[in-house]
């Protein structure tokens, strides 16, 4: 059975990683961040979330949050490069920033916050 809290605090928790991680990125890069790729940074982190949040994977957690953050902010990554911020920073960028936010999202969900994820469908 999925857990509406994990749901809701996983998603809550990558849409504000989302919204940091667009900050940084705007202080970092030269040119700014055009508002097409702020939506992208923090609507990716907040799938993200929102996919950790219903996976049903039965793995650790830390493993968890590094692969579906990483696999959340894959398609982003590859749009960096094709938009013409080459592998670094673009890609390499945007791939840490969703093995970080993973990881810190499924931090937050499953210590901080105790909502584990379920062991199977009911």
């Amino acid at each position: 059975m999925i857990s509406v809290k994990r749901v809701v605090i996983a998603t809550v928790v990558g849409l504000v990683l989302g919204v940091l991680l667009w900050l940084l990125a705007a202080r970092t890069v030269a040119q700014g961040v055009p508002g097409c790729g702020a939506a992208a940074m923090i609507l990716g982190l907040a799938v993200g979330g929102f996919v950790i949040g219903i996976s049903g994977l039965r793995w650790c957690w830390w493993l968890h949050g590094l692969l579906l953050g990483a696999i959340a902010l894959l398609p982003l990554s590859l749009a960096g490069v094709w938009a013409g911020l080459k592998w670094w920073p673009g890609f390499v960028f945007l791939l840490v920033a969703g093995l970080i936010g993973g990881f810190l999202i499924e931090l937050v969900t499953s210590l901080v916050f105790r909502a584990r994820a379920s062991r199977g469908l009911s």
